[in-house]
């Protein structure tokens, strides 16, 4: 029926000097369809499906990921790819686990509502540079605690934290002291809101004692110091709420474990996939470097086994 139509256009064409691209438009038909009928013109038709690649994923790898993905709940598919190459369970890109986790149903969606604000401060380029500081409140037990903490813009790692009991410019102070004295190097800009916290005299004494320099952000808008926002979030949503500690002491004790787990386990996706305490420390590369290595190892195995299966 193809080679029909193409010698049947031909003729008519020679007929009657009509232009092929006007009978072409006249029949609905695409050039560029038309011309590809020409060139296979007199050929066989063949599949136009997808072709397999000589390193498809293995049905046993699809089961590991898709099991794997299950036994994961709080992680997305992307952090699920980078943890199984971390862990040397299975090796293939973001988009083949995509592929894998969605022809089963099995991909969980996350709706997040993007702010029209602006993007704030020009983002740091390498470890304390930037500390955030902020206040939160913690209910425990029917009362109100104050988390205080201190977080490495570059690396989003905690450096420190507390929960007191007050939040004055004191305790404000003191946090930031303790986690400057786990850093005796870092002179980093310390960023905070507007609270009062940071705006007394007492507060610019300290950072003036220190050698450090102080920026606050905008006023009403505390997404600014987004960084440590999205931080105290993820710490209630994670750690405080789901384990309802009933007295400070056994809130301190969740607190510490799930900085343990932030800090160290959990793969961040605003630095790519890698945990805040190797980023701080300038481990992102090797890692990064590992696991291509490990990928292109594990499209080269595939090759192997196909080309033994075949």
């Amino acid at each position: 029926m193809r080679d029909q139509v193409v010698q049947y256009l031909y003729s008519w064409h020679e007929r009657t000097q009509i232009s092929l691209r006007s009978m072409l438009k006249t029949l609905a038909l695409h050039p560029s369809k038309f011309y590809q009928w020409k060139i296979r013109e007199g050929k066989d038709n063949q599949h136009n499906g997808k072709q397999p690649k000589d390193f498809w994923i293995t049905e046993d790898e699809k089961r590991t990921v898709i099991e794997y993905y299950q036994s994961h709940h709080q992680e997305g598919y992307r952090a699920v790819t980078y943890m199984m190459i971390d862990e040397d369970i299975a090796y293939m890109s973001c988009s083949s686990v995509y592929r894998i986790l969605s022809d089963v149903g099995l991909m969980r969606t996350k709706t997040t509502k993007k702010s029209s604000k602006g993007n704030g401060f020009e983002q740091p380029l390498q470890a304390h540079e930037h500390w955030h500081t902020d206040i939160s409140y913690v209910k425990i037990n029917k009362r109100f605690y104050f988390f205080i903490g201190v977080l490495d813009g570059y690396s989003r790692c905690l450096l420190h934290w507390e929960i007191r009991e007050s939040m004055d410019e004191q305790d404000a102070e003191i946090v930031v002291k303790r986690s400057l004295e786990k850093f005796p190097e870092a002179r980093p800009r310390i960023i905070t809101d507007n609270g009062s916290q940071y705006t007394g005299q007492e507060f610019k004494k300290f950072i003036a004692i220190h050698g450090l320099t102080h920026v606050r952000t905008s006023p009403y808008y505390p997404q600014s110091n987004g960084k440590l926002e999205r931080f105290h979030y993820t710490l209630k949503e994670g750690s405080i709420r789901p384990k309802v500690p009933l007295s400070v002491e056994d809130a301190r004790r969740v607190v510490t474990q799930y900085v343990e787990y932030y800090n160290n386990t959990r793969l961040h996706s605003s630095i790519g996939f890698i945990t805040p305490s190797d980023k701080l420390i300038g481990k992102d590369v090797s890692i990064i470097q590992e696991r291509k290595r490990k990928l292109a190892e594990a499209k080269i195995r595939r090759l192997e086994f196909f080309a033994e299966a075949s």
